[in-house]
């Protein structure tokens, strides 16, 4: 075969490709070259005295970090109403009227064992869990989302509620999952939280295994691919805030059901 006809047998093939197949193959891709650029990062950083970072139970930073838009640091769209103190502080599971649980608070190691203790006491009256955090701990919220789901609980992100970093992968648990106007999501890369300095191989070795998890998670959850490519490409220290259409178009919030009509009677 000459090497035009291969190469238009090659594009008919491409052409005839599954969406979901060339997200797929995109998809891995760009972890490939995630991988790679934490080798790089790690190896430039392991002079320093820590790796980089946005810790939310550290009191030394602030809680919302700004956007990065066009490479500058941005304010965030929406300052929560919740006081950065309060966000600091280990999450709180407390249950109020309706079958509301309020799930506040930085996610800390531990946090998962709380939260399936609180839903095996009192989870028959739980219906929806309300997210206000600036994440925290990846392999809890992965623990949290999970529960969530096998649950079949509601995730909703309430106006001026802060919903960051690994927030988004406790919503994405949800079976159903809202957020109203003004509600503050934002997504970015994973990276160790530890005070242990690992090795550059096992940073890399942790790199890869928590983003194929977390990749593996909210594809499970039906999230689209898109929302973790805007988390791998965003630095640790920076958010980036999904806008209400990426919302929807990501699916990490569900279609509101339209109102049934009401049968009258004859």
């Amino acid at each position: 075969m000459n090497p035009a006809a291969a190469a238009s047998k090659a594009w008919q093939a491409f052409a005839r490709a599954d969406d979901s197949v060339i997200m797929r193959g995109a998809f891995y891709g760009l972890l490939a070259t995630a991988a790679l650029f934490v080798v790089i990062d790690i190896r430039e950083l392991s002079m320093e005295a820590a790796l980089p970072g946005h810790d939310p139970l550290q009191t030394d930073q602030p809680v919302l970090p700004p956007a990065l838009t066009d490479g500058k640091p941005h304010a965030p769209p929406v300052e929560p109403t919740t006081p950065a103190e309060r966000l600091r502080q280990p999450i709180r599971f407390e249950l109020q009227p309706g079958g509301i649980l309020l799930a506040e608070g930085a996610i800390d190691p531990g946090a998962a064992a709380r939260f399936r203790q609180e839903i095996e006491t009192r989870g028959e009256y739980v219906k929806t869990v309300w997210l206000n955090s600036p994440g925290g701990a990846v392999d809890d919220a992965l623990t949290i989302s999970t529960l969530i789901r096998e649950k079949k609980l509601t995730t909703r992100v309430s106006t001026g509620a802060l919903c960051a970093s690994s927030c988004p992968i406790v919503m994405a648990g949800g079976l159903t999952r809202e957020a109203e106007k003004d509600a503050v999501i934002g997504v970015h890369q994973v990276f160790n939280g530890s005070r242990e300095r690992p090795s550059p191989e096992e940073a890399m070795s942790s790199a890869q295994a928590t983003t194929a998890r977390v990749a593996r998670h909210l594809q499970e959850m039906g999230i689209g691919a898109g929302l973790w490519f805007h988390a791998l490409e965003t630095p640790p220290d920076r958010l980036y805030y999904l806008t209400e259409a990426e919302l929807k178009e990501f699916k990490l919030v569900t279609p509101v059901a339209p109102p049934q009509p009401v049968a009258r009677k004859k």
